[in-house]
């Protein structure tokens, strides 16, 4: 990943595609909540849609992981792809967990279907954004039209937490200057990915400057803090996908056939080669090919 104080010149080898998309920027809307003020990027449909495609990004992510790929569904929804609170734009909050941010999802689709006379509410999530999606299908079951999950790992639901310790404790970390953070950006879980340009778009959004230098957005203290689902099995009603990487380490042992097993009869599997954990990232234009056939 080429990295110099200029965006645009580090990924000027990026595919038409891509470059074409990400000039086309979504209008950032900010809801108001007590708990943490709530961010997300909004792209109006071509068409005057009644569609609202949500997407959700993964652990430590934010919204313009999906700049490149919400574009994509313009001719045939509007689009949202959302900051969940302690991550992106969205404010730190003093607990985190996934029944909160569901909750903030539905505050969301609650506004748009008011401002917008949205019907039918489709929603992709990667990863942790995954685990927000079915929870929400899960609760509001005549809420959500369809979802689509893409490499989330899901516990057992008689995972015992206690039999698994938690990691260290994150410390904050800051660095002198720009370059140098960025220098630092990993994919979590550790993996390669060709679309270096892809890498270092998202690398740009994901740090900012503070009084004590340079860190990354996400709130640090989220990562032992979560509150998981812990024994809660998802149990959506509406159609569903489940896309993984054929490489991914996060479903690799008996992982992929443990969610089969629990969730084959009310979801659909699909492989997707030559992918990690990180499928967006790894296969941009096959994932769009992928849900624009599902949902539209």
């Amino acid at each position: 990943m080429t990295i110099t104080d200029n965006l645009i010149s580090d990924i000027s080898n990026a595919p038409e595609w891509f470059l074409k998309s990400i000039a086309n920027k979504g209008v950032d809307v900010l809801i108001n909540d007590p708990n943490g003020d709530i961010s997300y990027s909004k792209w109006k449909s071509n068409n005057q849609s009644k569609n609202l495609l949500i997407l959700i990004h993964g652990t430590g992510a934010h919204k313009k992981w999906w700049d490149p790929i919400a574009p994509q569904f313009i001719d045939d929804t509007n689009v949202i792809a959302v900051d969940l609170p302690g991550m992106g734009d969205s404010d730190f909050r003093e607990k985190y967990s996934i029944k909160d941010f569901g909750s903030c999802i539905f505050s969301i689709i609650e506004k748009e279907k008011k401002d917008a006379q949205i019907e039918n509410i489709y929603i992709v999530g990667h990863s942790l954004g995954g685990q927000v999606a079915a929870y929400l299908a899960s609760e509001y079951k005549d809420l959500v039209t369809s979802l689509i999950m893409i490499d989330t790992f899901i516990r057992p639901p008689d995972y015992d937490p206690s039999e698994h310790e938690g990691g260290p404790l994150r410390k904050i970390k800051y660095y002198p200057d720009k370059k140098t953070i960025l220098q630092r950006f990993r994919l979590m879980p550790t993996q390669e990915c060709k679309n270096d340009w892809f890498l270092r778009y998202i690398a740009e959004y994901s740090v900012r400057e503070v009084e004590d230098g340079w860190r990354w957005k996400f709130d640090d203290l989220m990562f032992n803090s979560l509150e998981r689902l812990f024994g809660y099995k998802f149990s959506f009603k509406c159609p569903a996908l489940f896309i993984y990487g054929a490489n991914s380490l996060l479903m690799s042992g008996n992982i992929l056939s443990n969610i089969k097993k629990m969730y084959s009869d009310i979801m659909e599997f699909e492989k997707v080669d030559e992918a990690a954990h990180h499928v967006p990232l790894d296969k941009p234009l096959e994932i769009v090919d992928i849900i624009k056939k599902r949902l539209f």
